[in-house]
């Protein structure tokens, strides 16, 4: 019971270390991290049901799409009666330009779950994550730029330096001419720039993808004069808009990654360059080891500790067989593995017969000796007491007409009875006797 109850507590333990391991994984890993929402509210349509049944829809095939792999889409609920487009819903989700793959998805899932929850009763929404963007509305959005309404969030952190607002906001203009080339093929841009000798900035610009290059510039200008008003001051911030945003930080908040989309791995655990998933990598292989290192521990300790249980019940049950009527030697203890092996692990070939008590096996040991293994079974009735009780009436009988019993196995709740193997009736008489 000891044992048991310490391999319990082994269990418990490791289970306790495997969950705070797998908690401090999802902590430090590129989980989506929420900025805003936008919600548009509307009486008329909170009591509409066919409306809010097709924004559930739209948000089901949003969440149903991007786990297919898709990084970016849009769709059109329409309604089902009488061809009234007023309860038409349209739907949209982005991922940002370095984001595929896993991480995508459980982005967009996410959003897609918190805004049923920021916007319950919405006309139109807008939820936005550092690493996607989902939508939806009443209006018809694919292809069609919208710079208002915008929002802003800051950091804490003051810039040192007045010109630095300056330098920042030539910079961006830099990541807005590059993803608005005729040579640029993607919808997003970054960049690492140097402050001063130890200081970097580290830039994003993004579009929608559905609109033109033209009406991504226009977009991002239109953000880009904003900051002064809102965000000027700090080292980091981000301003955001439905059809497009930009951020800038001291931290490195992308992947640094070269090529198009078409390049980038699908899946994010095999990126290479970016730090937070060298980080989640070198996390998830230690809680690997970690967790194998307890594991086998516990086995070793379980497997230890039941060693010596089984070793003590073993001596202890010895000493008491030898300690009647001082009997001369020892009474080998026969290992439960031996015994198996010599009597093709209990085979039916090698079964001599059986009774009340159970089955007696013939075997041979590898010396050459031939056993009779008498195992006694659950329901014989016979406990450890009336078993000891066997093995001194046994060995007590030391006459050479009788059967003599070589040892006895008493492991992994079995009691078994080693006999010289002798094919006469005291054999039977010895071993199909009821005790």
């Amino acid at each position: 019971m000891k044992t048991l109850q310490q391999n319990m507590t082994c269990t418990r333990f490791l289970s306790f270390i495997l969950l705070h391991i797998f908690l401090f994984t999802l902590t430090n890993a590129q989980l989506p991290f929420y900025k805003l929402s936008y919600c548009q509210n509307s009486t008329e349509k909170t009591n509409n049901t066919a409306y809010q049944s097709n924004i559930n829809k739209v948000l089901s095939w949003i969440d149903s799409d991007s786990a297919a792999g898709t990084v970016s889409n849009q769709t059109t609920i329409h309604s089902s009666s009488n061809n009234n487009d007023d309860d038409d819903v349209y739907g949209f989700y982005d991922c940002r330009g370095d984001v595929r793959g896993t991480f995508c998805k459980f982005c967009v899932n996410t959003a897609v779950k918190d805004i049923s929850q920021r916007c319950p009763s919405s006309v139109s929404a807008i939820i936005w994550y550092d690493l996607c963007i989902v939508g939806f509305s009443n209006h018809n959005i694919p292809g069609k730029v919208y710079t208002t309404p915008t929002w802003n969030f800051t950091g804490t952190k003051t810039v040192k330096d007045s010109t630095e607002l300056g330098k920042t906001e030539n910079d961006m203009r830099s990541l807005i001419g590059k993803v608005t080339s005729e040579e640029a093929n993607v919808n997003w841009a970054k960049g690492e720039f140097d402050l001063s000798d130890n200081e970097k900035r580290y830039g994003w610009v993004q579009c929608s993808r559905d609109i033109s290059k033209d009406g991504c510039r226009q977009c991002l200008e239109a953000v880009l004069d904003i900051v002064p008003h809102c965000c000027g001051t700090k080292v980091k911030w981000a301003v955001l808009s439905p059809s497009c945003g930009m951020e800038i930080d001291d931290n490195k908040f992308y992947n640094l990654q070269t090529g198009s989309p078409s390049s980038l791995s699908p899946n994010p655990g095999k990126k290479k360059g970016g730090s937070n998933i060298k980080t989640l990598m070198i996390i998830i292989i230690l809680s690997v080891l970690v967790a194998v290192a307890l594991l086998v521990y516990c086995v070793y300790y379980y497997r230890r500790k039941k060693g010596e249980l089984l070793m003590s019940r073993t001596i202890s049950f010895r000493d008491r067989v030898h300690s009647e009527d001082s009997l001369n030697g020892d009474l080998p203890i026969i290992p439960l593995t031996l015994i198996q092996q010599s009597t093709d692990n209990f085979s039916e070939s090698s079964k001599l017969g059986e009774g009340g008590f159970g089955q007696v096996y013939k075997g041979v040991l590898p010396d050459g000796t031939e056993i009779a293994a008498k195992r006694l079974s659950e329901t014989s009735g016979q406990g450890s007491e009336e078993f000891r009780n066997e093995v001194t009436f046994i060995a007590k009988l030391q006459h050479r007409n009788l059967v003599k019993l070589l040892g006895f196995c008493f492991e992994e709740n079995e009691n078994i009875l080693v006999y010289e193997y002798m094919p006469n009736s005291s054999l039977n008489f010895h071993l199909f006797r009821k005790t």
